[in-house]
């Protein structure tokens, strides 16, 4: 499948040879061709059209134009647009009309933006595998039968189909990775605190993040720059010549055969572009995964209380009893998992990143795992699916750092992805390394060798 990026997208556009109607108009059609709303939850054209049109009246007038003028997107069902239904993945009763608008949703439309359509995710974010109980799964394009990965499944799955250049998710244990690692696409995490959570449902307020999932780096960074309110660069830098960390193999030893050897081509490549690659022990990040997730239990319950206790039977079994969870989660283990991550903080400061200005992680431990275990997963069984899933994510998340997922390989089963992540303000910098892997595979065709 060939993505569409928004550099081509605007070339196409400033050159005359379309125009934003034109885009959306082509959208609809393909969409209403394939048969089914998948992966979106609604689609909004009307005021789309509004927006294309105002676009295209920018663009012949000689107006100044915005860094995504005209661009088609759509974002997962979770960002407050006034007037426009609200669902959050959750049961039909749960669903509001906005009263406002997101924050990076006025940032989107102040450059230009077109917003169509809002997009699937797990049940109000919760989940890493991208079925929800009350809709379903949408369909993973990059690897047949396997899960589109969650929360943000529809943003993963619509930009792995080609259908849009980049889409809003979240990122609150690697919602926004996780998929893009499922669908083969970019998913940028930025730092915490970086993008205003405004307008955004809310799951875990000390390790939520909104970010893109994109067709490219270049498109990741053009609109984190534009929803950070200029925070990041939008354009490319050469990197410099960095040292780059590889775990020495106590946190990655649950990665596949074929993701370590993935990893190692990748490290050599590293090497051979100028880069010092150094071994580090981030065996510690193996004990990160249970704080991350009694403080994310946690507060998530506290956010769902009030209709958790009023309306349980709302709820899919899953998530109903994830948050049933924290009933029995005592104050002190919440108060002592905040204090681990600062513990934690401090030691990734002083022993990775003062050894390296980088690190590099899988993203998951291979490519996507089949949807057929999980419709027949029960019970311990599906925690360890999901706790599979989110591995190599949680510590990035617990940390409040930023991470950049893209893929590095292609095997007969699919994308085999990774992680760049850096200290708090490195966005730039690792959104500038992981363009140089761009341009080294531009189309991301070096397969990597497969055990026999």
């Amino acid at each position: 499948m060939t993505l569409i990026t928004i550099a081509e997208l605007q070339g196409r556009l400033d050159r005359g040879e379309t125009t934003s109607v034109a885009l959306l108009e082509d959208l609809q059609a393909r969409i209403a061709a394939r048969g089914t709303l998948s992966p979106f939850q609604r689609l909004e054209w009307e005021r789309a059209y509004q927006q294309a049109r105002a676009a295209d009246l920018a663009r012949r007038d000689g107006a100044p134009l915005g860094p995504l003028q005209g661009v088609p997107m759509a974002h997962k069902d979770m960002f407050d647009r006034k007037g426009s239904t609200i669902g959050c993945g959750g049961h039909p009763s749960a669903r509001k009309t906005a009263q406002g608008t997101a924050a990076v949703l006025d940032r989107l439309d102040a450059a230009g933006a077109v917003d169509f359509g809002r997009l699937q995710m797990s049940e109000f974010a919760m989940g890493p595998t991208g079925q929800n109980h009350h809709h379903g799964m949408p369909e993973n394009p990059a690897v047949p039968g396997g899960v589109p990965g969650g929360s943000s499944s529809g943003s993963g799955v619509a930009v792995g189909m080609g259908l849009v250049p980049a889409a809003l998710g979240s990122d609150t244990g690697g919602s926004i990775r996780v998929p893009a690692a499922c669908n083969g696409v970019v998913g940028f995490k930025p730092g915490l605190g970086v993008v205003p959570l405004t307008g955004a449902m809310p799951l875990s307020w000390t390790q939520d993040t909104v970010g893109p999932l994109a067709a490219s780096v270049d498109c990741a960074r053009r609109v984190l720059s534009v929803i950070s309110g200029g925070r990041t660069r939008a354009t490319a830098q050469d990197p410099g010549r960095l040292r780059i960390g590889f775990d020495r193999g106590g946190f990655v030893e649950g990665a596949s055969e074929r993701m370590r050897a993935a990893m190692a081509e990748l490290r050599a490549a590293l090497g051979g572009q100028g880069h010092e690659t150094v071994s580090l022990d981030m065996g510690f990040f193996s004990d990160l995964t249970e704080p991350a997730n009694v403080i994310a239990i946690s507060e998530a319950a506290t956010v769902h209380a009030d209709r958790l206790r009023d309306a349980p039977e709302t709820y899919g079994t899953q998530v109903r009893a994830r948050l049933a969870q924290a009933a029995g989660i005592p104050a002190q283990a919440y108060l002592r998992a905040r204090q681990i991550r600062e513990i934690a903080m401090a030691r990734t400061e002083a022993e990775i990143f003062g050894a390296a200005d980088l690190i590099v992680l899988p993203g998951l431990a291979d490519v996507a795992p089949q949807a057929e275990a999980l419709v027949h997963a029960q019970g311990a069984e599906i925690a360890r699916m999901i706790s599979g899933m989110t591995g190599f994510t949680r510590p990035g998340s617990i940390l409040g750092l930023p991470v950049l997922t893209l893929p590095v390989a292609w095997t007969s089963d699919g994308p085999l992805s990774v992680q760049i992540m850096g200290p708090r303000g490195s966005e730039d910098l690792i959104a500038d390394l992981a363009q140089t892997f761009e341009v080294a595979r531009p189309q991301m065709q070096g397969a990597v060798a497969e055990p026999a």
